[in-house]
């Protein structure tokens, strides 16, 4: 009978490991599901040992993945049985299968109190791993005085007293409560003073969960503390089994040295001596060895026992040697072992004194940041950049700039940054300061922010003896051929106030300096245009008597800006042209810009308020306080040409991955708008584009808010004449009543049902903006990233997004920036969860402000029903059990659809396919009815596959006879309709209004039980 069980179950493990794929896994859990089921429902015949097997069954199917939501109670009553065997099955289950809110609990509590407190240390070792695993207030409030008596009692074995400490863990973690403070401190000291390294090493942990709570009481552990490190380090009565690769249980003295950092110092002297001549046994009696396993564990040790010493604020001559002993770990050749040296040595710049130790070790700190292991490089710049100050300043900085030459390009960013904050903090002159952010914007201006660069300005404003040199090293740098655009804003800036201070050197007349600015003009954005008509009009101030050659050149520049659409380019040519008419006048209204008033540095600051941190939380705290969104801003920075650019051009520089399935691009159908009395009023087509980025480029759909009138204007444009950048005039959406309206671009219906299809495209668009949409879907989740692109040469502000998800959807929204600049794009990554089947869609609150436009649009998201879909082909072995097995209502669902748009039978199969709907041909014997399948997926019903049958009538292609069946009788609802919607109604096809149909529509021509037309036997 034992053997018959035992086999039962492996053969049971053996067919799920032969399953070929993972479908026929499922259907064989849930063939043994099902049988389970029924034994569990005639259990006046079942036996305690079979009741074992069926659960160490389920316990199985449970760690494969599955849902077992059913024999609970069974494997709860096995707790009460008197054997061994099934009451550890009992608490094995139940410890996994419930959590410590399930109402089944409740039943065994008295079974587990009892086996704490008896006699059979197998039970209470059972009950105490089922407590501490499970935990929960009951659980505290029951036992938690039991617990406590088994591990102060001197009667029972170490093994159980070890259990009982990190059960009273466990129930301490979830209820303090259960821990009595006053009574408690005394029996904690009394268990440091256990022999036994198990007990006591669970005591430890016990211990450093109380201090952390609450240090005050336990005052009197600490000698006893120090008292086991010394016999520790000391190697003084530590069993074989507690010694690992000949280190004395490291896990206890790393816990031991974690509960000492809990006490803020130690007053007594003898004490304090004590453990700083352990401390420095430790120190001294770790080194690197070959072996991986005694290096992890020797190293831990140490790492714990320099916080330690840091801790306690040791004296200057151990700090010195922890340094000197990182200085070994940071030159060998193993990478972890180097990581953590250079890690624990950041820490120790927080120690007074130790500065000058560590500067020591500065060449192999430096070797370490041009480690091929990106991870050291990251560690010896939070270093470099931690130990640097004016006496190591200019080794360090230039280091860095050289090292950016070949720095990874994921550490640009992060060594301009530190590069630029020690180059201000620690300049030892400024000339040195103006080269260092010169290189530093010629070799990382993409990564480098804009306070770099007007941190230099600010400098060379406010000295004067500074100023030619800088002018000098301007010219110097925009000569060169390919210039960053920083570059070109800095030292457009600089030679427009200073050049003239070059005058008498050769090759810097006002002609060649205005020659060298200009030649940068067709390379940059229409943000730097300002900066660079303000350099010219600078330049002809100064330029007295006027070169008419030059002038005439720069009234040129003037006069062609002054109909750019951009204002701030358009109002600095009008005004710039206007003054420079003025003459000698002009020298007083654009005299040099005033010295800056003096203020603390910027980044200074942002590097002195998180001093607090680590080198490696400065750098990380910076950077989220240059980029305050999760949102990424492209902009496109290199135009054709310097002219500005329409409108409608399409400048964005967006990127967009290639349609991830092979679905229909309906982004060329036929977009119809009609009036509210159903007529038709204009076609907009869109020819197709084989630009795989013309899609998010092209014009797309608008939806108003709910109850906004459409109203339409008679347009001479057909719709066949229209291109691709035409606005639709006959489809303005009032945004304000009574003020101004936007024109929408295409059709907003057409866009939604070709992104339900597909999984990239455009969502909305208007002269302003544009919204596209690109997901990825894995079964129940799904990952949308909105990209919002401002089509302007102006800012859009008081930019917000709010979704407005279905209760069956989890929908999380990075967050948006207020701003979208000009010509650029940003990305918004939106998180999805399905929870449960439903056909109600998300929406999208989406509102900006242009100008006097201040725009609000809903929006429908594309995360419907069939993104959740997988399509599966069944043959007719694995078809027809489980179309059997789904017997009638709710699982079973049929309904005669009326008012189909008539299609061929090819047509309708191409339609299920599109909706992730799987077709399996042959499997219906009549040759107009389709059988169908596909999974859906959902975090509450997992896997679930769904069958479906439509049987059609040759002579009536508007009815049809629709069977769906699923295991889940929301999802056969939802499904059903979901297809019933697509049949009935095609959005992107432009149709005239189907007439109504009779009052008595006749019944479709399908005899339910006609063998001939149907599988009426089969299915």
């Amino acid at each position: 009978m034992a053997m018959h069980g035992m086999r039962g179950l492996s053969i049971f493990i053996s067919d799920i490991r032969n399953c070929q794929n993972k479908e026929q896994e499922r259907l064989r859990v849930d063939k043994e599901l099902g049988n389970i089921r029924n034994r569990f429902k005639k259990e006046k015949g079942l036996t305690p040992y079979d009741k074992k097997k069926y659960v160490w069954k389920m316990l199985y199917i449970y760690m494969l993945g599955y849902d077992v939501d059913f024999g609970h109670m069974e494997a709860v009553s096995l707790i009460s049985a008197p054997k061994y065997p099934e009451k550890q099955v009992g608490y094995i289950v139940t410890s996994c299968l419930l959590n410590e809110n399930h109402d089944f609990l409740r039943l065994a509590i008295n079974t587990v109190c009892n086996d704490i407190i008896g006699q059979n240390e197998t039970f209470q070792c059972l009950a105490l791993t089922l407590v501490g695993n499970i935990g929960g207030r009951e659980f505290a409030e029951s036992l938690a005085p039991d617990v406590q008596k088994l591990l102060l009692s001197s009667s029972c074995r170490p093994l159980v007293r070890k259990k009982a400490a990190l059960c009273l863990l466990r129930l301490f973690r979830k209820n303090p409560d259960v821990v009595n403070v006053d009574g408690w401190a005394d029996r904690m000291t009394q268990l440091l003073d256990e022999r036994d390294l198990g007990v006591l090493t669970s005591s430890m942990s016990l211990l450093v969960a109380l201090v952390s709570n609450n240090h005050e009481a336990y005052w009197t552990c600490l000698p006893k503390c120090v008292k086991i490190l010394e016999r520790l380090a000391r190697n003084q009565d530590v069993p074989q089994e507690y010694t690992y690769y000949g280190i004395p249980s490291p896990w206890l003295q790393v816990k031991t040295m974690r509960a000492l950092q809990y006490f803020p110092t130690i007053e007594d002297p003898n004490t304090r001596r004590t453990l700083f001549e352990v401390l420095q046994w430790i120190l001294m009696g770790t080194d690197v060895v070959k072996n991986v396993n005694k290096n992890n564990a020797s190293h831990a040790v140490l790492f714990e026992a320099l916080a330690l010493v840091m801790h306690l604020d040791a004296e200057k001559e151990m700090m010195s040697q922890c340094v000197a002993l990182l200085g070994k770990f940071i030159a060998v050749r193993e990478p972890n072992i180097r990581y953590l040296g250079l890690e624990n040595m950041t820490r120790m710049l927080i120690v007074a004194d130790v500065q000058e130790s560590i500067k020591r070790h500065q060449a192999q700190i430096i070797t370490s940041l041009k480690d091929p292991d990106i991870s050291i490089c990251r560690r010896a710049l939070d270093l470099l950049y931690g130990m640097c100050d004016i006496t190591n300043a200019k080794d360090i900085v230039e280091e860095l700039l050289q090292y950016l030459n070949s720095a990874d390009f994921t550490m640009h960013e992060e060594l301009s940054l530190k590069a630029a904050i020690l180059a201000e903090k620690f300049a030892p002159d400024l000339s040195w300061y103006v080269d260092v952010i010169l290189q530093l914007i010629e070799k990382a201006g993409d990564f480098i922010s804009d306070d770099i660069w007007f941190h230099v300005v600010q400098f060379v404003t406010n000295n004067d003896d500074l100023q030619p040199y800088a002018a000098a090293k301007a010219k110097e740098y925009l000569d060169k051929p390919a210039v960053d655009e920083k570059m070109v804003k800095v030292c457009a800036y600089i030679l427009g106030e200073y050049s003239h201070l070059l005058a008498r050197r050769p090759g810097c007349s006002p002609k060649e300096i205005f020659s060298i600015i200009h030649e940068k003009l067709p390379s940059v954005s229409t943000t730097t245009i300002p900066l660079l008509l303000s350099a010219y009009a600078k330049i002809l101030m100064h330029t007295q008597p006027p070169d008419q050659v030059l002038q005439n050149q720069i009234w040129t520049i003037f006069t062609k800006y002054e109909s750019c659409i951009d204002a701030e380019i358009q109002q600095r040519a009008v005004e710039y042209f206007a003054l420079s008419r003025k003459g000698a006048a002009v020298m007083d209204i654009l005299a040099e810009m005033p010295k800056f008033p003096e203020r603390q540095s910027s980044l200074i600051k942002k590097a002195e308020d998180a001093e607090a941190d680590t080198a490696e939380q400065s750098a990380l705290k910076l950077r989220a306080q240059q980029q305050p969104s999760n949102a990424l801003v492209v902009t496109d920075q290199h135009p054709s040409n310097g002219e500005p650019l329409p409108v409608f051009v399409g400048q964005l520089s967006v990127v967009k991955a290639p349609n991830m399935n092979n679905t229909e691009d309906h982004s060329s159908t036929e977009q119809v708008l009609s009036q509210e009395n159903g007529n038709l009023s204009q076609v907009d087509q869109q020819p197709p584009s084989a630009d795989p980025l013309s899609d998010l480029l092209g014009p797309l759909a608008i939806e108003g808010p709910p109850g906004a009138t459409v109203q339409y204007e008679n347009s001479a444009v057909s719709g066949l004449e229209s291109g691709p950048d035409v606005v639709d005039g006959s489809a303005i959406v009032p945004v304000e009543v009574g003020t101004n309206t936007i024109q929408p671009i295409g059709n907003i219906a057409v866009r939604f049902h070709a992104l339900c299809l597909k999984d990239s495209g455009v969502l909305y668009e208007d002269p302003y903006i544009q919204i596209g949409i690109k997901a990825e879907w894995r079964a129940h989740q799904g990952r949308l990233v909105l990209f919002l692109g401002n089509k302007n040469t102006s800012p859009l502000v008081s930019v917000q997004a709010l979704i407005l998800p279905p209760a069956h959807l989890k929908m999380e929204l990075s967050l948006v920036p207020d701003t979208i600049p000009p010509r650029a794009q940003v990305q918004c990554p939106l998180e999805v969860v399905n929870l449960r089947p439903s056909r109600d869609v998300a929406v999208l609150d989406f509102s900006y402000k242009f100008g006097t436009h201040m725009v609000n649009i809903k929006l429908r998201l594309p995360a419907v029903l069939n993104k959740f879909l997988q399509p599966l082909p069944v043959s007719a072995e694995e078809f027809f059990p489980q179309w059997r097995s789904l017997s009638g209502p709710p699982l079973k669902l049929q309904e005669v659809v009326r008012g189909v748009r008539p299609m061929a039978l090819p047509e309708m199969a191409n339609l299920l396919h599109s909706y992730r709907i799987a077709i399996s041909p042959g499997l219906d014997p009549n040759p107009n009815n389709l059988v169908a399948s596909t999974t859906f997926y959902s975090e509450n019903t997992r896997a679930i596959v769904c069958l479906v049958r439509i049987e059609t009538d040759p002579a009536d292609r508007t009815q049809l006879r629709m069977t769906l069946a699923s295991g889940d009788p929301t999802l056969t609802f939802e499904l059903k309709e979901f297809i019933k919607e697509q049949l009935v109604s095609i959005p992107t096809v432009a149709q005239a209004p189907t007439p109504a149909p009779p009052a008595a529509p006749p019944t479709p021509q399908i005899p339910p039980n006609d063998p001939a037309a149907l599988l009426t036997d089969l299915l």
